[in-house]
């Protein structure tokens, strides 16, 4: 599948005019309005979405209109263009600059909590859209899936769910503070990592699912095998079971 992350460099070099037909070239601090995948129904829940480095939500919503949901709508926002040191300080569609593939790797901490406000506004403006909090999941692939993670535990803000793919929590250490307040320690979470991910490892997502688990009993861990840092069609009946089964009409 097409969701690869944290690209090499000649990848993204090939990507280039790809990038710039989506997103513009014109600001990296701006993002272009969301890709917006209706219900089959009318809409009573929502899945915000956030895809990985280099990347846009055009794929990721290509794959929501194949589930076919019946009253989830899908927001699948566009990160701005950001230099990203991993490769080389290319601009390229980024949620925060990533500087190594280590869990000790420097961490951009203003530019996660950045994007963590630009997803908090998305959550706030499907609320205003008639959608109820506790009917809104928000998750992400990889990049995308910290900055869901981050905002789920560090915002103060009401969701239903988090979907977690291929991913870590980033600047973990403020999580792992007693004395520091976590949100949404109660909705259900589904995580899901591929065993054979080169880049971010497998065990990285098992630590991260470790520490959720300190304060978030409710989150679920799946591993899949010879996946990579990807998709795969198992993945994606979980993520769409999960998501039928969180934001189910009562």
């Amino acid at each position: 599948m097409r969701h690869s992350n944290i690209l090499p460099v000649q990848k993204l070099i090939r990507s280039a005019a790809v990038f710039k037909r989506f997103m513009g070239a014109s600001s990296s601090h701006k993002m272009n309005p969301p890709v917006k995948v209706p219900s089959k129904e009318k809409a009573t829940a929502a899945l915000i979405f956030l895809h990985g480095l280099g990347d846009t939500g055009h794929g990721w919503a290509e794959m929501f209109r194949e589930f076919s949901l019946k009253n989830i709508r899908c927001v699948c926002p566009h990160a701005p263009l950001k230099p990203v040191t991993l490769n080389g300080g290319m601009v390229m569609p980024s949620w925060f600059d990533i500087k190594g593939l280590s869990p000790m790797s420097p961490e951009d901490e203003q530019g996660v909590k950045d994007s963590s406000k630009e997803l908090q506004q998305l959550i706030a403006k499907e609320i205003a859209d008639g959608i109820p909090a506790e009917r809104i999941v928000i998750g992400g692939f990889s990049q995308g899936g910290a900055i869901a993670l981050y905002t789920a535990f560090a915002a103060d803000v009401k969701i239903g769910g988090v979907l977690a793919l291929s991913t870590w929590l980033p600047l973990n250490k403020y999580f792992t503070n007693q004395s520091n307040a976590r949100y949404n320690t109660d909705v259900p979470i589904l995580q899901c990592h591929g065993l054979a991910d080169p880049l971010v490892s497998h065990r990285w997502g098992e630590t991260t699912h470790e520490i959720i688990k300190t304060f978030s009993p409710a989150a679920q861990f799946k591993s899949y095998s010879n996946l990579g840092h990807s998709s795969s069609p198992q993945e994606m009946q979980d993520v769409k079971a999960y998501l039928e089964e969180v934001l189910k009409d009562s």
